[in-house]
C-alpha cells in the first residue's frame, strides 16, 4: 500500500506536467486543427532559459524561490515570443494549404528547435540547480518533496486560471468563436488572427512553466528533453479528447497516473523482465485502447465541424 499511495503521489505529479502541456497541444487544435509537434521543443527552451538564468545568478546571493522566479519570467517570455514567431512565420501562410502540409511544417520546426538548442546550449546534459529545500515531507511512510508540491499547486492554479479565461471573459469568448468559426467570428468584430496569436503565446507560457517545473523536479536539462514529455503531452490530449480543456487535464493526471503506477508495479508483473524503463508501455497501451473502443478520446471533442 504504502508503494503504491507513493506511486500514485509520484503519478500525480507527472500527470500535472504532462496536462500543462496538454493544454497547449489541444487549444491550437482546438482553433486552427493543428498539432504543434514543435511544442515539447517550447518547454525544452523554457527550461533551457530558466538554467541560463539561474545559473548565471546562481553566485549572486539571492533565495532559490526568487531565483526560480526570475528563472521563470524569463522562460515565459523567451517561450511565448519564440511561439509566436513560430506561428506569425511557419504557420499563419500555411493556414489554407492542405492539413499535412503545416503537420510536417511542424515536424520540421521541431528538429530545428532541437538542432538551434544543441548549438546555443551545447549537447551535454547539464545539472539543474537545487533551489528549494531537498527535505521531503512523510507522510507515514511515502514522501512528496517541496518541488513536488509547488508542482502540483501551481498547475491547478493555473488550470483554474486558464478555465476562468476560457469560459468567462471577452477572450475566452473570442477564443471559443474562432474555435466555432473564423470567417463568421471576423464578421461578428473578432480577429481570428490576434486571437490565434493570443493562443500560441498563451501555451508557450504554460510549456515554459512546465518546462521549470521538469528541470526542478529532474534536476537536469538537455537540448533533447522536450521530445519525450511532448509525445506525452499530446498522447494525454489525445486520450482525453483532443479540442477539450477538461480533457487535456483528464487526459495528463490519468497518463501520469498509468505512467507511474505502471513504473512501479511493472517488474514484479512480468517476473522482473521488464524493468521501470519500460513504463512507457502502459501509457501507449492505453492510448491504443481508448482510441480503438473510442476514437474521440474520454471526453469527446467539443470542436464543431468548419462550415
Amino acid at each position: 500500500m504504502e508503494t503504491l499511495i507513493q506511486q500514485i503521489i509520484n503519478g500525480l505529479v507527472l500527470g500535472s506536467m504532462y496536462a500543462l502541456v496538454a493544454l497547449g497541444y489541444t487549444m491550437v487544435y482546438g482553433i486552427i486543427n493543428l498539432i504543434n509537434f514543435a511544442h515539447g521543443e517550447i518547454l525544452m527552451v523554457g527550461a533551457m532559459v530558466s538554467w541560463t538564468l539561474v545559473t548565471a545568478l546562481a553566485d549572486s546571493g539571492l533565495p532559490g524561490w526568487l531565483l526560480m522566479i526570475i528563472g521563470l519570467a524569463a522562460a515565459i517570455v523567451v517561450c511565448a515570443v519564440l511561439n509566436y514567431s513560430v506561428e506569425k512565420i511557419a504557420y499563419r501562410p500555411l493556414r489554407n494549404a492542405p492539413r499535412l502540409a503545416p503537420l510536417i511544417t511542424a515536424m520540421g520546426m521541431s528538429l530545428l528547435l532541437q538542432v538551434l538548442a544543441m548549438i546555443i546550449w551545447k549537447p551535454n546534459p547539464k545539472p539543474f540547480p537545487l533551489l528549494l529545500p531537498t527535505t521531503p515531507f512523510d507522510l507515514g511512510g511515502p514522501v512528496i518533496t517541496v518541488t513536488q508540491c509547488l508542482i502540483l499547486g501551481l498547475t491547478v492554479a493555473i488550470l483554474a486560471a486558464l478555465m476562468y479565461l476560457v469560459n468567462y471573459t471577452k477572450l475566452g469568448r473570442a477564443m471559443r468563436a474562432t474555435a466555432e468559426n473564423p470567417r463568421v467570428a471576423g464578421l461578428m468584430g473578432v480577429k481570428p488572427d490576434f486571437i490565434i496569436s493570443t493562443t500560441f503565446v498563451i501555451g508557450a507560457a504554460l510549456a515554459a512553466v512546465a518546462g521549470l517545473m521538469w528541470a526542478a523536479n529532474y534536476g537536469t536539462v538537455q537540448h533533447t528533453m522536450g521530445f519525450m514529455p511532448g509525445l506525452k503531452a499530446f498522447t494525454a490530449a489525445v486520450l482525453g479528447g483532443i479540442g477539450n480543456l477538461a480533457g487535456a487535464v483528464v487526459g495528463g493526471v490519468l497518463l501520469g497516473l498509468i505512467e507511474a503506477i505502471g513504473a512501479g508495479y511493472l517488474g514484479d508483473l512480468t517476473g522482473g523482465v521488464l524493468g521501470s524503463h519500460y513504463a512507457d508501455i502502459f501509457a501507449f497501451v492505453a492510448l491504443i485502447l481508448v482510441l480503438t473502443l473510442r476514437p474521440s478520446g474520454l471526453l469527446g471533442e467539443r470542436v464543431a465541424d468548419r462550415a
